[in-house]
């Protein structure tokens, strides 16, 4: 007997469209879209290591507002003057999971003093969600599920695939579609 599918079978991906950035003019061709949105989901990709000791660099910025994702290849960037703009605009928010890590490991490519950044754990946690993870939270807030599969893929690979490239999309712009349906569970609490 085959189950009846639930909403949170459904997997979700991102639907917009998605923006590669191999190189400083294609990023300062991007200048006027990546400073116009008020709120950016945000996240990284760092090539997996597998054996103890080895560290590798941030091998991807992701930015995705509800509409666009925006996947820098750092290795392929070394003017960061935009992105440094954009992560300390106080009227820009930035969201993602687990922020700290992937802002540390980002000052060590290049300074900047982080400004409204949101982290979601705390959000949850405020919210009294069970999950705390991207996966998790995507399930128990938005009754869907998230592809994890590639995220041990190589991010420093010279061609990134269409499968890596539509998992980093969805990766920054679900953080953005969880903050917005956190805050709107958040307004429609009763007053106390």
């Amino acid at each position: 007997m085959i189950g009846k599918m639930t909403p949170s079978d459904v997997m979700i991906t991102f639907p917009g469209k998605i923006h590669l950035i191999v190189g400083d003019e294609q990023l300062k061709s991007l200048a006027a879209e990546l400073t116009t949105p008020v709120a950016f989901g945000f996240d990284t990709e760092t090539r997996p290591s597998f054996r103890k000791g080895d560290v590798f660099k941030v091998a991807l910025i992701q930015l995705a507002t509800l509409t666009d994702a925006y996947l820098i290849r750092t290795h392929a960037v070394s003017e960061f003057q935009l992105l440094k703009t954009i992560f300390e605009n106080k009227n820009i928010l930035k969201v993602g999971v687990a922020i700290h890590q992937d802002l540390s490991a980002l000052q060590k490519l290049f300074g900047f003093v982080p400004q409204n950044f949101i982290e979601l754990q705390t959000i949850a946690k405020e919210n009294g969600l069970k999950n705390f993870g991207l996966k998790g939270m995507t399930e128990e807030v938005l009754q869907a599920k998230l592809s994890k599969g590639p995220k041990l893929t190589n991010w420093e690979a010279p061609v990134l695939t269409d499968r890596q490239m539509a998992y980093a999309a969805t990766d920054a712009w679900i953080g953005l579609k969880l903050f917005e349906a956190l805050q709107k569970n958040e307004s429609q609490r009763p007053l106390r």
